[in-house]
């Protein structure tokens, strides 16, 4: 598992300080609104480890097809509609095979998830995983790739192909390209070996933003025909 922890705080500050300049007080955004019942906050796992163990279990579920559909009820849609503690951020792809909420077998309130054409970063996708971090005190990170991706398969083509992609397409396979030539001539499938090498970049990207504290950043890679999350380097 790739881990990255940073334990210096002031561009942390300085960037809630800018989130919050818009004419709000000078307090967590999650601290302005009211606490959830005692019993919900206390079934929120409160480090990586834990949400880890979370997410592994509930993959487990819905893989073997017994998912529950967690705090899907009206007493959960009660609790998260005064306040918010998700204990992991998701940021995946957008294929709409890969829903984070339904892949880690999790209701409302429990991730929050951020979805772009092969997981790429820009700095709205980094200001939201700050802001799930520095405000809402998330600990884990996971950056989920997948089976067959389409970004990941443009991204080839145009390494082995030169060709160019047109329109705002172009900055995504962009930022995939580098994955995909590093792993051209390696063994086995081109496209999948690109999407865990995505993955491993896009992890280490996000791990070396210090904005992000104390939080652990994990890759992972779901795989369409089983169901299956696997996490990189566990």
């Amino acid at each position: 598992m790739t881990t990255h922890r940073h334990d210096s705080t002031a561009p942390h500050r300085h960037g809630r300080r800018a989130f919050l300049g818009l004419g709000v007080a000078a307090v967590p955004l999650a601290a302005q609104l009211p606490a959830p019942r005692p019993a919900d906050r206390a079934r929120v796992p409160r480090t990586a480890a834990q949400a880890l163990r979370r997410l592994r279990t509930g993959n487990a579920r819905y893989a073997e097809s017994h998912a529950r559909h967690p705090h899907e009820g009206r007493s959960r849609r009660r609790s998260v509609a005064v306040a918010q503690h998700p204990f992991a951020v998701v940021l995946g792809c957008i294929d709409s095979r890969v829903p984070p909420e339904l892949v880690f077998d999790q209701g409302l309130g429990d991730l929050l998830v951020i979805r772009t054409a092969g997981h790429v970063l820009d700095e709205a996708v980094l200001g939201s995983v700050q802001y799930g971090v520095a405000e809402l005190g998330v600990p884990l990170v996971v950056i989920l790739g997948h089976e067959r991706c389409g970004a990941v398969s443009a991204a080839v083509a145009q390494v082995r192909d030169g060709g160019q992609v047109s329109g705002h397409l172009a900055p995504v396979v962009d930022a995939i390209a580098p994955a995909a030539r590093a792993t051209r001539f390696g063994p086995g499938d081109w496209v999948d070996n690109a999407v865990k090498a995505h993955v491993d970049r896009v992890v280490a990207q996000v791990g070396a933003d210090p904005a992000l504290g104390p939080a652990v950043v994990v890759g992972a890679r779901f795989d369409l025909d089983s169901g299956r999350v696997r996490f990189r380097r566990t």
